[in-house]
């Protein structure tokens, strides 16, 4: 697919402000995702296929969350790593009306096998179809041609891997002895997979796709997203039959983290990290040591002028141990601490234009503040930095707590985007830009009252029940189901009268204690926003200061579902439950659009927010309307 014309198609899909935009290029069709053209299927190249062009790329790092991800791609590999600049990218801009092969992200063809719309002969597009102005098209009879069509069957492992299905072997899977010949047909019936059938003309050999559904091979390692001599790798999983558009098709990991402006450094350690400076100072850990260097050296005394010797060590014990510090804090934590210690909202205050994050709490003396709500801060102005790290095929990939994707230890490893043994040393990354409005609980309420009840102890036992029979991993807790289920009633509730839909908006829920004497959170916070650099109008955060209002629509919303008394009642523990994940939820109430929520509208149960049919009321945290 190196010539312009051939390749006119892909570049109109893979243009920012066409079908596929850049931010798609980091989670739904990164690379290793298949997509349909109009007359072929593509799937998307590896990042040593995404050209930037004379222009160069747009850089979108953070260094917090690069902290946080090194860790965990060396968990994966131990020779994976990140460059120390320019390691998020932006997706590069095609151009439909002038593609150029160096410029954009390539595609590249597959499936490699086609079949026939009219006469349904099966074979490798190469051998037996005519690539006529960059379509496919079969020669049935003598001058009776039909198009041919990429075939919708492929073959693909937990680990990624993707190939095309071994037709010839799985024709002939009954068969004994090889066939020299091989002419193959794919008869489809309408029905179920087992009347789709795959015959060798040459010898007669036939066989049902549903045998496919355990196929006896082994994942060849192939990874066609990436080509050339890097196409193959060992694999020692089982191959299985993939759709090419079904849902299991594709799973990436994206990583996001607010950027979060660093402190007002100190101006004594800014003198202390000029490079001579800090080389003689270093090492010291007395005064003794320090006044010897400064009666020595003019240019360390001149830097250290005024300030005394205790703080200039403990300045000196801090830069030491910010260098040598390899972990970095929870995602959440960090964001949590800075939205939680937000300064007050004075009237009239405006960001400074062009800021990253700007959140003010605002008084309890302005704002109408339900019981059980502990505050409120408004979020004028984030932004959100969305990183593609790895991608799986059949089985998700769930985050811990914090946002977060613990891979050491994991049996079946999913892909990673950027390669041990390529220059690729970077990311795809996508930078929101919005607003928010963070809603915090009260957390005397939740543990000295709501957490301590035994109908909750009780409901929690059930929830921990029904994940732990079908489900590996660690229980979220009975804490995060009430923000979940809280998460999802107030999106609603306010998508109703803020201006933008509720697929615009999407929740971030702070939950948990993830480190030793960090902040036990209970937070949910809605935002909205987009890839462009206009933002948004602020909607959002104006609808936040009635969050009384809202709260009592919700509570509303949640009371009756249209299912119940069948919701209400359902037990995820028991046998027949085909939810494991939740408790009162269903598409009735809870669930929501899955680009608006962080975890596929799972953990939720909105008894445990509301009062509802057929369960104890003590349940509810909320439970009068507030």
């Amino acid at each position: 697919m190196n010539d312009p014309k051939k390749r006119k198609d892909v570049r109109r899909i893979l243009r920012p402000d066409g079908q596929l935009r850049q931010s798609q290029l980091v989670s739904t069709f990164g690379p290793g995702a298949m997509v349909d053209l109009v007359d072929r299927a593509v799937v998307i190249g590896g990042l040593e296929h995404w050209s930037y062009g004379p222009k160069g790329y747009v850089a979108l790092d953070d260094p917090r969350l690069r902290r946080s991800l090194i860790p965990r791609l060396k968990a994966l590999d131990p020779d994976l790593d990140l460059a120390r600049e320019g390691y998020f990218r932006m997706a590069p801009e095609g151009d439909a009306r002038n593609p150029f092969p160096s410029v954009g992200v390539r595609a590249l063809e597959f499936p490699r096998w086609f079949v026939c719309q009219k006469c349904r002969r099966l074979a490798r597009a190469s051998e037996q179809f005519e690539n006529k102005s960059g379509r496919y098209r079969h020669e049935c009879a003598k001058n009776k041609w039909s198009s041919a069509v990429p075939v919708r069957f492929v073959a693909a492992c937990k680990r990624g891997h993707l190939s095309d299905f071994p037709w010839i072997s799985f024709a002939h899977l009954e068969r004994e002895g090889v066939c020299d010949r091989p002419e193959l047909y794919l008869h489809e019936s309408l029905g179920d997979i087992a009347r789709i059938i795959v015959q060798c003309k040459n010898c007669n050999a036939a066989t049902s796709m549903n045998k496919a559904m355990v196929l006896p091979y082994t994942c060849n390692g192939d990874r066609p997203w990436l080509g050339g001599r890097a196409a193959t790798e060992p694999c020692d999983q089982r191959s299985e039959l993939l759709v090419r558009t079904a849902s299991h098709a594709y799973f990436g990991q994206v990583v996001s983290a607010l950027r979060l402006p660093d402190p007002e450094p100190d101006p004594l350690r800014l003198r202390l990290r000029e490079k001579d400076v800090w080389k003689a100072v270093q090492k010291i850990t007395t005064a003794e040591q320090l006044s010897m260097i400064a009666g020595l050296m003019e240019h360390v005394a001149s830097a250290l002028r005024g300030a005394p010797a205790e703080k200039v060590l403990a300045a000196i014990r801090a830069e030491n141990e910010a260098t040598t510090t390899t972990s970095e804090r929870p995602l959440r934590s960090a964001e949590y601490d800075r939205l939680v210690n937000a300064p007050t909202e004075q009237p009239g205050a405006v960001p400074d234009r062009g800021v990253q994050f700007a959140a003010y709490r605002v008084p309890k003396s302005r704002i109408d503040l339900p019981s059980g709500i502990g505050g409120l801060v408004v979020v004028p102005e984030l932004r959100e930095v969305r990183v593609q790290v790895s991608f799986s095929r059949f089985d998700s990939i769930g985050a811990n707590l914090q946002g977060e994707y613990e891979f050491a230890g994991r049996k079946v490893k999913p892909t990673v985007l950027t390669l041990p043994t390529g220059n690729e040393k970077w990311l795809p990354a996508a930078e929101v830009r919005g607003e928010g409005v963070f809603v915090e609980l009260d957390e005397k309420a939740l543990s000295e009252d709501w957490e301590k009840r035994d109908a909750v102890k009780e409901r929690a036992k059930q929830l921990e029940r029904a994940f732990g029979r079908d489900r590996k991993g660690e229980f979220p807790g009975i804490r995060f189901f009430l923000l979940h289920s809280l998460s999802h009633l107030l999106l609603t509730a306010v998508s109703l009268e803020c201006g933008y839909a509720a697929s615009a908006i999407r929740e971030r829920i702070y939950c948990g204690q993830a480190e030793v004497n960090g902040p036990n959170m209970a937070a949910v916070m809605l935002t909205t926003g987009t890839t462009g650099s206009e933002g948004t109008l602020g909607g959002l955060v104006e609808e936040g200061r009635r969050i009384r209002h809202h709260l009592r629509e919700a509570w509303d919303l949640g009371r009756l579902c249209s299912n119940d008394p069948v919701c209400a009642a359902h037990d995820p523990s028991s046998e027949s439950s085909d939810r494991r994940t939740e408790g009162a939820a269903c598409h009735g109430c809870l669930y929501i659009a899955e680009c608006s929520c962080e975890w596929f509208n799972r953990f939720l149960d909105r008894a445990l927010v509301v009062p509802t049919i057929g369960n104890d009321p003590e349940l509810a945290f909320f439970k009068e309307r507030p």
